[in-house]
């Protein structure tokens, strides 16, 4: 759908500071996540197992179109991005899940909160799924769960990016309920290529 897919640097900045007295503190709490699960999915907190999983989409040109890195052939590497996000997570800063399906655990994708600010109650929304699991309403169902889990855990504004032309992705988030708040021009170098992105917002 969107971004980079890892972190070079591990600081808990903004995200993990204190609350002022006069503000009532979040309750999420990333060292004890819950799985999720909807009618047709099981939402289950990333582990580096998962990497086996990813790397076949991370791999294919087609899901990897419109992120702002290209395809990745090697396993190595997928590794390591997962290790980041979990680390990540440890840190307080992302949570990201495995999406599987409910009935036979079929491995689907993956869907994250990331760059959580705590301060400002703030987060921004991603997901990815193999093209086997496109057209099945599957990363709408995914991402109103995790609209509900960051609403009840004290997060009251969330982010989006796309890439200008991914329709698919600005088609999910408007049924979501996001609105489209601007355009970052070239924000992106991929291919050689400067890409504009559609910036989207929603309101908890």
């Amino acid at each position: 759908m969107k971004r980079a897919l890892y972190h070079h640097t591990r600081s808990k900045a903004i995200a993990s500071a204190p609350h002022p007295a006069d503000q009532d503190p979040m309750i999420l709490d990333l060292h004890r996540l819950p799985i999720l699960e909807t009618q047709r999915l099981r939402l289950e907190p990333l582990t580096v197992a998962a990497a086996g999983d990813l790397y076949p989409l991370m791999g294919d040109p087609e899901v990897m179109a419109f992120w702002d890195v290209a395809e990745i052939d090697d396993l190595d590497l997928v590794v390591q991005i997962v290790w980041a996000q979990v680390e990540r997570m440890e840190d307080g800063l992302d949570v990201h899940w495995a999406i599987r399906t409910l009935d036979g655990g079929a491995f689907l994708g993956v869907c994250d909160l990331s760059d959580i600010d705590r301060w400002h109650r703030r987060a921004e929304i991603g997901f990815m799924l193999g093209r086997d699991a496109w057209g099945h309403g599957y990363a709408q169902e995914a991402m109103r769960n995790v609209i509900a889990f960051a609403g009840a855990n004290g997060l009251r504004r969330l982010a989006a990016r796309t890439h200008l032309g991914n329709r698919r992705s600005d088609v999910l988030l408007q049924k979501l309920g996001f609105s489209e708040e601007g355009l970052l021009r070239g924000h992106i170098l991929k291919d050689g290529e400067r890409r504009d992105c559609r910036l989207f917002g929603l309101l908890l």
